[in-house]
């Protein structure tokens, strides 16, 4: 836990600042639930709110009560103190069980979100599509987002090959595509998430050109491996992974001499 990494979000909530704490191994934020609590409601007291409504939603059997972590927060008097925390999937339920005017907003918006995403399982050309106008709005081109997408279909016709040689959970799928990684840009994908200075965001959508071509070579190159040889379980299909990183290994090492 990057513990020294404490974050401040303003313009946030009607310019509440929520603080918040990231997690580089779980790749989450984790948010104050007392500056949650405070922004969604006029309560003098956020802490005692807080405490009332965690009771309430105990005896309800809530998970979210469950989920709630203690992590080191930076306190208005400059003192580190444990403060109630959340990830966002957590903080967004939690929202749901405020009764305050200042939670509707929020509330109609999560209902709005849930509606789209239901509209998309029926056509999932809307999905398609909202995926090409959020790229566009962010200034990729039209070639860009046609390779991105061709990217993701290869991504998922690996994955399902690893599926048939036996890899079904998903710190397997971590580990495999780690070793892609490793092998030919010397760095796990957190690790390369951190030379590129990012978090959340996705990580080809911060590669260059020939990044992105080196990455989707090392993977169209493991999936044609283990086509091949059918390797069962995670050891033997890692052996496989570090081979397709090393064709795409070559692959830069020739560019970069020329």
């Amino acid at each position: 836990m990057e513990t020294n990494k404490l974050k401040t979000i303003s313009n946030l909530f009607e310019g509440k600042e929520i603080r918040s704490v990231w997690d580089s191994e779980k790749e989450e934020y984790y948010f104050s639930v007392v500056d949650v609590i405070s922004a969604l409601t006029d309560s003098n007291n956020p802490r005692h709110y807080w405490a009332v409504l965690k009771s309430r939603l105990k005896i309800e059997g809530s998970e979210v009560v469950t989920n709630c972590d203690q992590l080191k927060m930076l306190a208005p008097d400059g003192k580190i103190r444990l403060r109630d925390a959340m990830i966002t999937k957590d903080i967004l339920r939690l929202i749901e069980s405020v009764p305050s005017p200042k939670a509707e907003p929020f509330k109609l918006w999560l209902a709005q979100m849930g509606s789209e995403r239901i509209d998309e399982i029926f056509d999932p050309e809307k999905a398609i599509k909202r995926a090409i106008d959020y790229y566009r709005n962010r200034g990729y081109s039209d070639d860009w987002i046609e390779r991105r997408l061709k990217g993701i279909l290869d991504r998922n016709k690996l994955t399902d090959v690893w599926k048939e040689n036996g890899i079904k959970e998903n710190y397997e799928f971590a580990v495999l595509t780690n070793e892609i990684y490793k092998t030919w840009s010397g760095m796990k994908a957190s690790e390369y998430k951190a030379f590129k200075g990012i978090r959340k965001e996705s990580l080809r959508d911060n590669m260059s050109d020939i990044e992105v071509a080196l990455t989707d070579l090392g993977e169209i190159a493991t999936r044609e491996l283990a086509k091949k040889h059918k390797p069962q379980g995670l050891k033997e299909n890692k052996k496989i992974a570090k081979e397709g990183g090393e064709v795409a290994k070559t692959a830069r090492n020739d560019l970069e001499k020329n």
